[in-house]
């Protein structure tokens, strides 16, 4: 199992090896400073045109052995939100030092298994200047089938998170810890659309993704991982982003995304093995559908839903 783990790190490294030799670099948009997200012609104007950006993908889920046909959808939409509540500020002209810009995530994933249907939303709220807040304020992830539902929420307090967690599991119901200052896998994702040049690189110590741990029902820890950001091999205009858990988790994590900004998300791919190292049949896989940018909040009436078949998502 470790031989085979090495193997995928090493032709992951002499990949990237090979291709920045003949790019030169990943050549992202930004050096990674806090004057690129007012750059007016990028960040700006993409960001603050009060709509969101949605995109919709066909999903592939793996549960109870077997994959699942469904529907992903990613949002992401900047607001305000208050530092200290860490909630929307509903009156921000008010809040004073106390609101902070942040990126917003809601991702969703839709999926039967069998009879039932399983409803998954993750919510993460990342500063948008990270030189005030550099790491994710609030995670929350909620999980919903007729078996019962689970809610957990991290909160980031100086220098740790919060973690409180619920769930109609009686061992995993009603609990509250502390985890030592790490990254946040479900952070991954807006840091992408931020600066991907910020994005870890080389040993990290992470915050497994908080869906991964109610699906694989962990206990929370941090836990190393090996990531990897480099060009897409057959397609110059992606980057790919690996993160491969080794050897706690047996599991990795595959993001692409495009090269320039503002680096929309195209597919993911998330993978565990056998304790023998060999590669499970069964592989979690997301890919672009339709994207939209689109003021949501407004659109709620009947004759709405037509946005609906757009985004290529079902009535």
């Amino acid at each position: 199992m470790k031989r085979y783990f090495l193997r995928v790190l090493v032709g992951l490294m002499a990949v990237l090896a090979v291709l920045i030799g003949l790019t030169g670099g990943c050549g992202l948009v930004g050096d990674g400073t806090d004057a690129d997200r007012d750059e007016p012609v990028t960040f700006g104007d993409y960001w603050y045109q009060g709509k969101a950006e949605i995109s919709s993908y066909t999903l592939k889920q793996a549960r109870y052995g077997e994959l699942h046909d469904g529907d992903a959808v990613l949002i992401f939409v900047t607001e305000d939100f208050s530092a200290r509540k860490q909630v929307k500020l509903d009156r921000p002209d008010e809040a004073e030092d106390d609101a902070v810009k942040v990126l917003k995530l809601n991702a969703l994933r839709e999926f039967n298994t069998g009879v039932y249907p399983y409803t998954v939303m993750t919510s993460v709220f990342t500063p948008v200047y990270g030189d005030r807040y550099p790491r994710t304020l609030k995670i929350t992830t909620s999980v919903q089938e007729w078996c019962g539902h689970a809610f957990v929420q991290l909160n980031r307090l100086d220098d740790r998170y919060h973690v409180q967690q619920y769930s109609y599991f009686e061992s995993e119901g009603d609990r509250v810890t502390d985890l030592a200052d790490a990254i946040p896998e479900d952070e991954i994702w807006t840091t992408i659309r931020l600066n991907p040049d910020a994005l870890p690189t080389g040993n990290v110590t992470m915050i497994p993704g908080t869906l991964y741990q109610r699906f694989d029902h962990t206990a929370w820890r941090t836990v190393n991982a090996t990531a990897i950001l480099m060009p897409d091999a057959r397609q110059p205009d992606l980057m790919v982003y690996n993160l491969v858990y080794y050897p706690e988790l047996n599991r990795t994590l595959t993001i692409k995304f495009k090269r320039d900004f503002p680096h929309e998300i195209e597919s993911w791919e998330e993978v565990e093995f056998a304790q023998d190292g060999t590669q499970k049949e069964l592989v979690t896989t997301a890919v672009l559908n339709k994207r939209l940018m689109l003021d949501y909040w407004t659109k709620n009436s009947v004759a709405d839903v037509k946005l609906r078949r757009e985004l290529g998502l079902e009535d």
